[in-house]
């Protein structure tokens, strides 16, 4: 039999919000506030929606004062929101839609957030190229200098920062005057019009306005950057707090450091650690403790080789993106436990991100890797299940993810109405190991969710994104512990996002953007648990 005290891991992974848990606080929350708890499908699936139109209408108002260009942006949020918003309409009206229509629907709603993306794209390339900044203007007519011969140094403003006027003393731009002539000497009309220069940290920040695509702009400004002061420093376009462009001019010693030796360390010892957990986690599985019988070390080896393949293909993967984009990765820091062997591994980047296309395309290759595997090993789990087989795993743990209760009804049919299902081993396996990779595409910080939302919506989405995942954790932790770990998790070591890129205003492209958000949609699919009118549909359990 599957031993009893593994059926804890499927329900502390996959149900952060796990429903039999909340049946059981309802008397008590009952008792305490003197009140009846009353709840129903329906009314929670009406609220949702409700909620979510709310959302689209606040989202209109806000939009309609930036014209086309926000009407556009609004409509992609309806096209990624139409798909679910119908589903859960129909569910709550009693009509459930078969698997091949909500995948027809949600290849629909991608393919018209892709081409929505394009219309935005073109309308805001229009938009740039028909704005003119009356100082531009006037400085062109004047004769202004021509492409990289830069502003002459009277017609520029430089701002410089005061101290207190009792004082009465400058605060000196810490770049020396040779190199900031020839910072001011990049600019030209047609790339970007500086007006301000003001000291930020050891160099410079240069307020104005942009002259082209970001792309091409921040590639011809690096370039003349490099051809007249080498590589001493790094040239940021960024968005400043009121989401105008600036550039910043920092000097290459601020530059990502590589690891440390004790870091280093720190990365053996915990790969040793997660080692061991895995093992650990494969002798739980068939029911022994390891640590406590090592000379069985063969009979739990390849329950720990499933777990360190899904592990090893993320970081395979991540790293060949990133060679190829000649990028930097620290050491591995593995997180090890004794619940599924790891929640999975930090990666620190030890170079310069070009632009959010860089971020995203490392990000999500790890996490495409590992779920691949993962998935790879489930559906071939499931197809060679049989009575008789090594695991038997209650009916009733297959409602702990939507996505896994869905793969094993096509599969396994009416196997899933016994109140004990034979599994093979890759089936718990590969359960672990979606866990793994759903777990670190949680939209929070550096996790590879949390890189991937910064990646396609920005730094100041993926903010919020990230104090969203927290809070929802910090609730979900009221049933279940786990929620809790990884809220403090968040908190103390992945709170913070990535830095900037080099290129921040550059977005990753509609087909990067389409394939981040199926990715964050599986992670929701694999955490999230049947509901039990829809279980009972699919018919799964007693």
């Amino acid at each position: 039999m599957f031993p009893a005290t593994i059926f804890h891991i499927p329900q502390n992974l996959m149900l952060l919000l796990d429903r039999s848990a909340i049946d059981r606080l309802k008397p008590l929350l009952a008792q305490a506030t003197g009140m009846p708890i009353i709840a129903s499908e329906n009314t929670a699936t009406i609220a949702l929606i409700l909620v979510a139109l709310l959302i689209l209408g606040w989202g209109f108002y806000r939009a309609r004062p930036f014209g086309k260009l926000g009407i556009l942006a609004w409509l992609q949020s309806v096209a990624l929101m139409s798909p679910w918003l119908l589903f859960f309409g129909l569910f709550a009206a009693g009509i459930y839609l078969s698997l091949v229509a909500v995948l027809l629907l949600l290849v629909a709603s991608t393919g018209l957030y892709i081409y929505l993306g394009r219309q935005l794209r073109k309308a805001a390339s229009d938009a740039v190229r028909n704005s003119r900044d009356p100082a531009e203007l006037k400085s062109q007519s004047d004769g202004f200098s021509a492409p990289d011969s830069g502003p002459a140094p009277a017609k520029e403003m430089i701002k410089i920062v005061t101290s207190p006027p009792a004082t009465n003393e400058l605060e000196i731009i810490p770049v020396p005057v040779e190199d900031l002539k020839a910072i001011k000497g990049i600019f030209g009309i047609d790339t970007y019009f500086a007006t301000e220069t003001i000291p930020y940290q050891d160099g410079v920040i240069l307020k104005g306005n942009l002259r082209g695509d970001p792309e091409q702009v921040h590639s011809r400004l690096t370039a003349s950057l490099q051809e007249r002061l080498n590589d001493r420093y790094r040239l940021f376009l960024v968005e400043n707090q009121d989401d105008k462009p600036v550039v910043i001019i920092l000097p290459s010693t601020n530059d990502p450091q590589p690891a440390t030796v004790s870091q280093k360390i720190l990365a053996v010892v915990l790969l040793l650690a997660t080692i061991a957990t895995s093992l650990e986690t494969g002798g739980l599985l068939l029911g022994f403790d390891f640590f406590n019988s090592p000379h069985r070390y063969l009979e739990v080896l390849p329950m720990a080789a499933g777990i360190w393949a899904v592990l090893g293909s993320g970081e395979i993967a991540r790293r060949v993106v990133a060679n190829r984009y000649k990028i930097r990765l620290s050491w591995p820091f593995f997180i090890p436990t004794f619940q599924i062997g790891s929640f999975g591994a930090i990666d620190r980047f030890e170079s310069l991100l070009p632009n959010r296309k860089v971020l995203f395309d490392i990000a999500f290759a790890g996490a495409a890797a590992g779920g691949t595997v993962a998935l790879a090993m489930l559906v071939t789990g499931l197809l060679l299940s049989h009575p008789g087989s090594l695991f038997q795993i209650p009916a009733e743990y297959f409602k702990g993810s939507v996505l896994v209760g869905i793969l094993a009804k096509v599969v396994l049919g009416s196997a899933l109405q016994q109140p004990i299902v034979d599994v093979h081993p890759l089936v718990v396996i590969g359960w672990l190991g979606l866990v793994i990779t759903a777990i670190n595409l949680m939209p929070a910080g550096q996790l590879d969710g949390g890189r991937i939302v910064q990646a396609i919506y920005g730094r100041k989405i993926a903010s919020r994104a990230t104090l969203a995942t927290f809070v929802v954790l910090a609730i979900a932790s009221l049933v279940n512990p786990l929620a809790l770990y990884w809220a403090i998790v968040i908190l103390i070591l992945q709170r913070n996002l990535e830095r900037p890129s080099l290129n921040e205003l550059t977005e990753p492209d509609d087909a990067r953007a389409a394939l981040g958000l199926l990715a964050l949609f599986l992670m929701v699919a694999a955490l999230l648990p049947l509901t039990p009118a829809l279980a009972g549909r699919l018919l799964i359990g007693n």
